[in-house]
Protein backbone atom coordinates (compact mmCIF):
# COMPACT_ATOMS: atom_id res chain seq x y z
CA UNK A 1 0.00 0.00 0.00
CA UNK A 2 1.55 3.03 -0.67
CA UNK A 3 0.87 6.25 1.53
CA UNK A 4 -0.14 9.15 0.03
CA UNK A 5 3.32 12.08 0.76
CA UNK A 6 1.19 14.16 2.75
CA UNK A 7 1.10 11.08 5.50
CA UNK A 8 4.39 10.79 5.26
CA UNK A 9 5.76 14.45 5.27
CA UNK A 10 4.45 14.78 8.78
CA UNK A 11 4.63 13.72 12.41
CA UNK A 12 1.79 12.01 13.60
CA UNK A 13 0.97 11.48 17.52
CA UNK A 14 -0.49 7.94 18.86
CA UNK A 15 -3.51 9.38 19.57
CA UNK A 16 -3.73 10.16 15.85
CA UNK A 17 -7.03 8.25 14.30
CA UNK A 18 -4.48 7.30 11.73
CA UNK A 19 -1.70 5.82 14.04
CA UNK A 20 -4.67 3.69 15.93
CA UNK A 21 -6.47 2.65 12.88
CA UNK A 22 -2.76 1.20 11.68
CA UNK A 23 -1.64 -0.31 14.92
CA UNK A 24 -5.12 -1.93 14.96
CA UNK A 25 -4.91 -2.87 11.36
CA UNK A 26 -1.56 -4.58 12.28
CA UNK A 27 -2.92 -6.73 15.64
CA UNK A 28 -5.34 -8.07 13.34
CA UNK A 29 -3.39 -8.99 10.01
CA UNK A 30 -0.87 -10.43 12.82
CA UNK A 31 -3.66 -12.60 13.89
CA UNK A 32 -4.01 -13.83 10.85
CA UNK A 33 -0.72 -14.49 9.84
CA UNK A 34 0.67 -16.10 12.51
CA UNK A 35 -1.02 -19.40 12.14
CA UNK A 36 -0.23 -19.77 8.52
CA UNK A 37 3.54 -18.96 9.51
CA UNK A 38 4.10 -21.54 12.08
CA UNK A 39 1.86 -24.18 9.94
CA UNK A 40 4.27 -23.37 7.05
CA UNK A 41 7.59 -23.79 9.84
CA UNK A 42 5.93 -27.02 11.51
CA UNK A 43 5.83 -25.46 15.00
CA UNK A 44 3.25 -24.76 17.74
CA UNK A 45 1.94 -21.64 19.15
CA UNK A 46 4.07 -21.68 22.35
CA UNK A 47 7.10 -22.80 20.78
CA UNK A 48 6.71 -19.54 18.31
CA UNK A 49 4.48 -16.88 19.71
CA UNK A 50 2.74 -13.99 18.09
CA UNK A 51 5.65 -12.06 19.59
CA UNK A 52 8.31 -14.17 17.60
CA UNK A 53 6.25 -13.34 14.55
CA UNK A 54 6.21 -9.67 15.46
CA UNK A 55 10.05 -9.58 16.05
CA UNK A 56 11.53 -11.30 12.97
CA UNK A 57 8.53 -11.20 10.88
CA UNK A 58 7.10 -7.61 10.62
CA UNK A 59 9.58 -4.96 13.05
CA UNK A 60 12.96 -6.96 11.42
CA UNK A 61 11.61 -7.48 7.35
CA UNK A 62 9.98 -3.91 8.24
CA UNK A 63 13.25 -2.84 8.84
CA UNK A 64 15.01 -3.71 5.79
CA UNK A 65 12.23 -2.83 3.58
CA UNK A 66 12.63 0.54 4.94
CA UNK A 67 16.46 0.71 4.36
CA UNK A 68 15.52 -0.45 0.94
CA UNK A 69 12.48 2.29 -0.32
CA UNK A 70 12.83 4.89 1.84
CA UNK A 71 16.69 5.37 2.96
CA UNK A 72 15.62 4.03 6.42
CA UNK A 73 12.81 5.64 7.35
CA UNK A 74 9.31 4.68 8.26
CA UNK A 75 6.30 4.75 6.36
CA UNK A 76 4.92 7.12 8.62
CA UNK A 77 6.54 9.42 11.86
CA UNK A 78 4.81 8.89 15.02
CA UNK A 79 5.69 11.10 17.55
CA UNK A 80 6.68 8.22 20.73
CA UNK A 81 8.49 8.26 23.89
CA UNK A 82 8.85 4.27 22.86
CA UNK A 83 6.47 2.89 25.32
CA UNK A 84 3.44 2.54 22.45
CA UNK A 85 5.19 0.61 20.20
Amino acid sequence: MKLPRTWAARAWNVSDELVVEWRALTVALLDELAPLVRERLGVTAEQMPLACVLEGGTWAAGRMLAARLRDGRPPLSVISDGTVF
